[in-house]
Order: C-alpha cells, then sequence, then structure tokens
C-alpha cells in the first residue's frame, strides 16, 4: 500500500516517496519561547507526532528535528517587562514546553536545536547567500534581495509585488526594495549580540530555520511542517535562503497543520485568545486534547470549546469500554461478526492512515470494532476470543499516540492492573449488601464513581465497567 500525502507546495496528494528508502527526514518548526504555550502549539505537536508514529509503524526510520526559537524581538521584549534576562526566560519557557511535551505523550525529537547554538552554521550561510549575490550588507544588516529569488512566493501563490518584508521586522529604508527580509541584525543596547563579520549582530528569525535544517539534516530534507500559519512570510522565506544556497529544491512535502480556533479566532499569544496546555492539563486527561486532534482533519481549523472537549472523552470512554474483561465464566466462541470485523478493521486503519493520515477515518474503523467487542462480550465471549480484538485496538490506538492504559487517578495503571483491585472491592461490597449496610456500599460505589468505575446490579450479580 502507498502512502499519499498532502503537499502545500503543489496543492495536490502526492505519492509518499522519500530521499533514502526507508528513511525520512522531518524538520517541524517549534514555539518561539517567550510565554506559556497554548492548547493551539499541542496541536501542531500533536499532528507531527502522529505523522511520525505512523511512519515508523510503516517501516520508516525518522530523522525528527524541532527547533526552539530562543533569541527574538518578542523574548527580548518581554524579557525587558519582566526584567530578567532573555536567557533566562528563554530557558524557563523550554523547560517548561518539554514537560508538557511529556505530559502529552510526545515522542521526542531526535534534536531539539535552538538558534543561540547555531550561530556559526547561521553566520555561515548568509556569509553563503551574499556571496551568491542573494544577499547585502547595509549599516551591519544583512538582508535577503527577494528580487533575486525567480520564484519566491511559490508556497504562498503571492506574486513578488504582493509581498511584505515580513511579520516581525519593521520597514527600513536601508533596504534595496521593501520587500527584502532580514538574515542579519545589527545589535542594539542591551539585546544579546553575537560577532559576526558586519560586526556585532544577531539573526533574524527565517535565517535560524534555514541553517538548522540544514545543520542536522542536509540541503535537502522529505519534509518540512509547521502551522498554516507559518506559510507566508516564515516558510515561503525560508524556501528562499535555502534554495537560492544550495540551488537544489529544499523539503519535498511541506505538510501545514490547521489552526486551534478559540472564539471564532485563531489561538494566539499576541492577543491573549488561547488556553493554555498547563490549564487543559489541570482539568482534561492529556489523551483528550489527542482526541479532539485525531477527530478532526490535520489540515482544518479545529474549534475548541466545551462541546469538542465533551464529544472527545466520549469517544475515550468508547474506546475503552472494549478493553472491558469478559463476563464472569464467559466461554462462548469467536462470532463470525467480530472475527469479520478484525480484518476490516486492519485493512480500514492502514488505508484511512495512507490517505493523507486520514485518523477521523482510522478512527471510525476503530469504533466498528469496539461495537463488535461489546457485543461479543454481550454473548458470552470467551477472554481469550476478546483478546484478539482488543489487542489490535491497543495496537492501533497507540499507533496513534493513545496512552489507552495509561494510569488514570491515584495511582491506579487502568483497566489491566487496576481490575483485581476492583473485583475485591465489589466481593467486599455484596458482602456488606447481605449485611444491608446500604450507607457503606453507597460509598463504595460513589467511591469507584469518581475514579471512573461504574457498577451495575442486576438479578445475576454485580458487574462493573469504565465510564
Amino acid at each position: 500500500m502507498t502512502i499519499k500525502i498532502y503537499n502545500t507546495l503543489t496543492r495536490k496528494r502526492e505519492r509518499f516517496e522519500t530521499l533514502e528508502p526507508n528513511k525520512v527526514s522531518m524538520y517541524v518548526c517549534g514555539p518561539t519561547v517567550y510565554d506559556k504555550a497554548h492548547v493551539g502549539h499541542a496541536m501542531s505537536v500533536l499532528v507531527f507526532d502522529i505523522i511520525r508514529r505512523y511512519l515508523e509503524y510503516r517501516g520508516y526510520e525518522v530523522r525528527h528535528v524541532m527547533n526552539y526559537t530562543d533569541v527574538d524581538d518578542k523574548i527580548i521584549q518581554r524579557a525587558n517587562i519582566e526584567e530578567v534576562d532573555p536567557y533566562e526566560l528563554a530557558e524557563r519557557y523550554i523547560k517548561e514546553f518539554r514537560e508538557h511535551l511529556d505530559d502529552l505523550n510526545i515522542l521526542p525529537a531526535t534534536v531539539y536545536p535552538r538558534a543561540t547554538e547555531e550561530i556559526d552554521h547561521i553566520i555561515e550561510m548568509v556569509q553563503g547567500l551574499i556571496e551568491k549575490g542573494n544577499a547585502y550588507e547595509s549599516e551591519g544588516d544583512v538582508y535577503f534581495f527577494v528580487s533575486s529569488d525567480d520564484d519566491y512566493g511559490k508556497l504562498s501563490g503571492r506574486k513578488l509585488e504582493d509581498a511584505q518584508s515580513g511579520y516581525r521586522i519593521d520597514v527600513d529604508d536601508r533596504k534595496e526594495t521593501p520587500m527584502d527580509f532580514a538574515l542579519w541584525k545589527a545589535s542594539k543596547p542591551g539585546e544579546p549580540a553575537w560577532e559576526s563579520p558586519w560586526g556585532l549582530g544577531r539573526p533574524g528569525w527565517h535565517i535560524e530555520c534555514s541553517a538548522m535544517s540544514y545543520h542536522h539534516l542536509g540541503e535537502q530534507i522529505d519534509i518540512h511542517g509547521g502551522g498554516n500559519d507559518l506559510v507566508f512570510p516564515h516558510h515561503e522565506n525560508e524556501i528562499a535562503q535555502t534554495e537560492s544556497l544550495t540551488g537544489k529544491p529544499f523539503a519535498r512535502y511541506w505538510v501545514h497543520n490547521g489552526m486551534m480556533q478559540l472564539r471564532g479566532a485563531a489561538m494566539s499569544k499576541s492577543t491573549g485568545n488561547l488556553v493554555t496546555i498547563e490549564e487543559f492539563i489541570a482539568e482534561h486527561e492529556a489523551d483528550v486534547l489527542r482526541m479532539m486532534v485525531l477527530n478532526s482533519s490535520y489540515r482544518s481549523p479545529l474549534k475548541f470549546s466545551d462541546e469538542t472537549v465533551g464529544h472527545a472523552k466520549r469517544a475515550l470512554d468508547r474506546l475503552r469500554s472494549a478493553l472491558r474483561p469478559a463476563s464472569p465464566g464467559a466461554a462462548g466462541e469467536m462470532p463470525e461478526s467480530l472475527a469479520a470485523q478484525i480484518t476490516a478493521t486492519r485493512q480500514g486503519f492502514s488505508e484511512s492512515m495512507d490517505d493523507d493520515f486520514n485518523t477521523a477515518g482510522s478512527l471510525g474503523h476503530l469504533f466498528d470494532l469496539v461495537r463488535a467487542v461489546n457485543q461479543a462480550r454481550d454473548h458470552g465471549a470467551a477472554p481469550e476470543i476478546l483478546a484478539q480484538a482488543q489487542s489490535l485496538i491497543l495496537e492501533f490506538t497507540g499507533v496513534l499516540g493513545l496512552e489507552m492504559e495509561r494510569a488514570r487517578v491515584d495511582g491506579w495503571s487502568g483497566p489491566g492492573e487496576a481490575a483485581p483491585f476492583v473485583d475485591l472491592l465489589i466481593e467486599v461490597r455484596a458482602e456488606l449488601r447481605r449485611q444491608k449496610l446500604w450507607a457503606l456500599t453507597d460509598q463504595i460505589r460513589d467511591r469507584l464513581a469518581e475514579h471512573g468505575v461504574i457498577i451495575e446490579d442486576g438479578k445475576e450479580g454485580t458487574t462493573w465497567r469504565w465510564k
């Protein structure tokens, strides 16, 4: 089966073919670390974590680079407001973001380069662009000469005359044309600065990613990813810089995720329209956020609301319901419907993921299997029969990065390890019922419910399930 992936550059789905057989080089733009990260940032890292996990599941060796922009106008401005060193500010938020990556079960990147640790490579790249006639120095600044790149605008579809000088810098009359953007900025009092052939200064935003990708992945890469808010000017300028220097196509596939929206607008640090990752995790399981992303198309906007959060929670509960154990004493054979659904789910899951990582479609096939498992349990299927389907559910939810048996609360380790303790409490409660100690039986029921265990009393005894 062939993976097809949507390429922003060509605006169509393309057959996925890597530069090297069975190897993937992937660069994903990381955060600018000047404030707390929000769930929109989480959406981007989750999308590319899911893509990476599936590629590895399909047998690819993925070299994944995600950078930290740790020197930037916004970092300097925030540091001045807080009266702290810019390095201290950046380090604080890098540490916090890494903790959030762990919270969200994000696979560690192969490398996490920082702009401040790549200055020599950045200077070398800027020098190369000057030598090739694509950049020029002006009073200690160095600018990329946009008109020197004949196909500038090919990623965003913008014409050269419509291009702007960039979002993070001011228009400067020292430029030869207004569209030119900064590769190197002359130092200002109180700002971080490094020695360079053009005097003390610091790198521009766009050159940082080009240099880090070049250093850690080489002249050409398979996948370049990030939010679709980066298409212009950031990724457009990365293409211009890198391809002007190397004379080769930079990335084979440009992959962009949609924006997380709150109150009708994209989440943004600058506007304050956001929910931080910290706030979300304080109230919800991390898997709820992952499920929100999985339930949608990664290229589309995702609305953050109580409704979408609730829908994701219910979807998680539905998946987990299939992991409940068989009824006591069950010995029934595998129904033909369950056997057929196992085969259909295995095929359908891969077909959906091969189609531009259609996670919503893959979940649909998993839910079909969940329904078949629950029906088989209700009809007395034996534990070993359910285990075949449950193993497949765990396999595929693992590919998607869901932690189905992760610790829930109070140190419990999920359905598998908690089940014996729940069974013991059910036995104790049954004895209390025989003694008509109703207050204690109700207390056990209520406390178990707080931990996601639902007790159901019936004529044939008491059963339980995860909420």
